[in-house]
């Protein structure tokens, strides 16, 4: 009975243990391109997940899209280009620098200088209130 329930525990831990991505190409250079770009992509149906550590059918696609695409002889380039084009810019985990996305890498320095400019002001005028009031506080006038 115990060696059963051992065999059994055993099997569930193997089924755990499984990869989800097996893929093996034949260089290791395009192994290594793989494994990169495949953990540059997002998953459209986890959203927070590369397809390389995503188990869902749609990440499995899109790993053999990747994968066909290198074996086809395509730059990395061309590969993220046409994952964006197919499915937009989301898919991307480093979004390109364009237009419609500037306010993006703007919007921290803008929200930095707002907040340090309100900073300096609201000290200027802290400093101003204390050296137009010479009076003593209350706490202390009354000792």
């Amino acid at each position: 009975m115990r060696r059963l329930a051992l065999i059994a525990a055993l099997l569930g831990l193997s089924a755990l243990a499984r990869a989800v991505d097996p893929t093996q190409l034949p260089d290791p250079a395009l192994q290594a391109r793989y494994v990169a770009l495949t953990h540059e992509l997002r998953c459209m149906q986890c959203q927070n997940e590369a397809i390389a550590d995503s188990p869902v059918d749609l990440a499995a696609d899109l790993r053999n899209q990747v994968r066909e695409q290198l074996l086809a002889g395509r730059s990395d380039q061309q590969i993220r280009d046409w994952m964006a084009a197919r499915y937009g810019e989301f898919i991307l985990f480093r979004p390109r620098y364009s237009l419609r996305n500037a306010w993006l890498w703007g919007a921290p320095l803008v929200l930095l200088v707002v907040g340090a400019l309100v900073c300096a002001r609201i000290l200027r005028a802290r400093q101003a209130l204390v050296a137009a009031d010479p009076g003593p506080l209350e706490d202390d006038a009354g000792r």
